[in-house]
């Protein structure tokens, strides 16, 4: 009995393309909420970044649900904008203890 050389594996054709077309998108407007929400947080004396970081998540949120799911970043705009409120609400504390103890000076070590 003989045995005949295995018959060549199949060739494989092109690669698909993705199915759905293109990923959506992250917004900007989300990340710089984000990251302004930080900034504002970490700086809380500061009302600039957490302000700016409220008005970016609300933006990004609006234009996220207007966007038919092409953007992305819902939860970053969301994360952003609380941490914006966030900042605010300790900036005033912060101001509200330094003007009741009187203590305008900025010392260091």
């Amino acid at each position: 009995m003989s045995y005949s050389e295995p018959p060549p594996p199949p060739q494989y054709g092109a690669p698909q393309p993705p199915m759905g077309g293109t990923p959506p998108s992250t917004s900007g407007k989300a990340i710089a909420s984000l990251v302004l929400g930080i900034v504002g947080l970490l700086t809380c004396g500061c009302l600039i970044g957490s302000i700016l970081a409220i008005v970016f998540g609300s933006m990004a949120k609006k234009e996220i649900a207007a966007s038919g799911g092409a953007k992305s970043g819902a939860g970053l705009a969301q994360a952003g904008f609380i941490l914006g409120i966030v900042g605010v609400a300790l900036a005033v504390l912060y101001w509200i203890v330094v003007a009741a103890t009187g203590n305008f000076e900025f010392t260091t070590g």
